[in-house]
């Protein structure tokens, strides 16, 4: 049975600590309590805003506001670790399983690439997030660990100055159109364009592998798009794949861009 609790509570003594007051308002043990802000399920309002608390012995002050939201579901979910790519000291590139999410929400955000960043360098490094690839997805992504490097990549990523591009497996054979073939359908009134560079059929799997390349980043562009054309991404329950029996076959593989640090190109590529 799923136990969800969302508490607000204010601080009413002076040195009453994070821990303690969850504890006296709440139902839960200590040890689900140092659990939940570990995974960032707890946020503390104060003066200097509305931001997650982790430390159990934090001491407040009066009129400091706890936030929790505990779901013991989210609580207990679990993902493979994100694979470290390259470590450019302001920025690195990782490679996202299937299952982590990009973002985390007031629930929590253990399972997140940018909060598994955080926790992976010797040293803590703060992890900004500067795209994002969905949860069902897995591949390329780029953290930022400073906020002038973060500004730095979404520019880029406005301006189109990043080269980004996919592998999926799509249902059906996809070999019969002229390469490159470009997907140029709106999204939500607003322009996508895809690029598929690559196909190969096979023939036991009746599915097709190609390399999409994008130059928009519309939510779900590459799924919604090939099953606009009737050929769905393999794995992928919402745009009416007919196999759902595998993960989301959609990966990002080739990531290039002039590095706003050092001024020169970098490529980073997933076989």
């Amino acid at each position: 049975m799923t136990e969800r609790y969302e508490k607000h509570i204010t601080a009413k003594e002076p040195g009453v600590t994070a821990i303690g007051l969850l504890a006296d308002n709440t139902p839960l043990s200590k040890q689900k309590l140092k659990n939940a802000m570990a995974n960032g399920a707890v946020w503390l309002e104060s003066q200097h805003g509305v931001n997650r608390i982790r430390r159990a012995k934090k001491q407040l002050k009066p009129g400091d506001i706890l936030h929790l939201y505990y779901d013991s579901e989210i609580q207990s979910q679990t993902t493979d670790p994100a694979v470290l790519i390259a470590d450019e000291v302001e920025y690195s590139i990782w490679n996202k399983p299937y299952g982590m999410y990009s973002q985390g929400s007031k629930w929590g955000d253990h399972c997140t690439i940018y909060r598994c960043a955080e926790q992976h360098f010797e040293h803590s490094r703060h992890a900004y997030l500067v795209h994002r690839l969905d949860r069902a997805a897995n591949g390329l992504i780029i953290i930022a660990h400073t906020k002038k490097t973060a500004n730095a990549f979404l520019a880029m990523f406005k301006q189109r100055a990043i080269i980004k591009r996919y592998r999926a497996i799509v249902e059906g054979d996809l070999t019969h159109i002229e390469l490159p073939y470009t997907i140029s359908e709106p999204l939500d009134g607003k322009p996508a364009e895809s690029m598929i560079l690559e196909a190969e059929f096979n023939t036991h799997e009746q599915m097709t592998s190609v390399l999409i390349e994008i130059t928009t980043g519309r939510k779900h562009q590459i799924r919604r798009q090939l099953s606009s054309i009737g050929h769905p991404v393999a794995g992928d329950r919402q745009y009416g794949a007919k196999d759902i029996s595998r993960n989301l076959q959609l990966s990002s593989v080739f990531l290039s861009f002039v590095c706003p640090l050092e001024n020169k190109l970098h490529t980073y590529t997933l076989a």
